[in-house]
């Protein structure tokens, strides 16, 4: 009888530390996919996904890119930046500095897969901030979970991992 008892106190605390291990990685999935937007933001960085193939292959579509604030006058030659597109437009675009027209404070601009530099000059009112880094392909997955079905899916992985750690706590007693 006592055997018995073993054996079952030892499945239960097996399978609530499974439930617990379940709960916590997929309390780590959620985590590591908030970190590369939140935790930059705290240290000064814009976050931007990449939307567009004109900084390919340097900078690929699905990119999320990191742009610091920078004074336009220390932006140099081959420098990437973040500036916001016409004044008709909200786009905001990611291209390299083909020059940097301090005396008229302006930069010359180009994507790299494009053939010929931007029709307009960037203003330096446009700038929003230099390009520090880069990860592929983490724009595509971040621009997803900030659509209503993404906030969704992360509120019931946080749900789902609330319920195996509850889960858990009722195996072991």
């Amino acid at each position: 009888m006592r055997t018995e008892n073993n054996q079952k106190n030892k499945r239960k605390k097996r399978a609530g530390m499974i439930f617990n291990i379940i709960g916590t990685l997929v309390l780590i999935a959620v985590i590591l996919l908030c970190v590369p937007v939140t935790v930059p933001r705290l240290f000064g960085y814009q976050v931007y996904n990449v939307v567009t193939g004109s900084m390919e292959p340097a900078i690929p579509t699905g990119s999320l890119v990191y742009s610091k604030t920078v004074e336009p006058s220390e932006v140099q030659k081959d420098d990437v930046i973040v500036f916001y597109g016409a004044e008709s437009s909200s786009a905001i675009i990611t291209h390299r500095v083909v020059e940097n027209r301090t005396v008229s404070g302006e930069f010359i601009t180009k994507g790299d897969a494009n053939a010929q530099n931007d029709p307009m000059p960037v203003q330096y009112e446009q700038l929003i901030g230099k390009v520090t880094a880069n990860i592929p392909f983490l724009g595509e997955v971040l621009a997803m979970l900030v659509t209503t079905k993404g906030k969704i899916v992360v509120a019931c992985m946080i749900v789902i991992s609330v319920v195996f750690f509850m889960i858990a706590g009722r195996v072991k007693r």
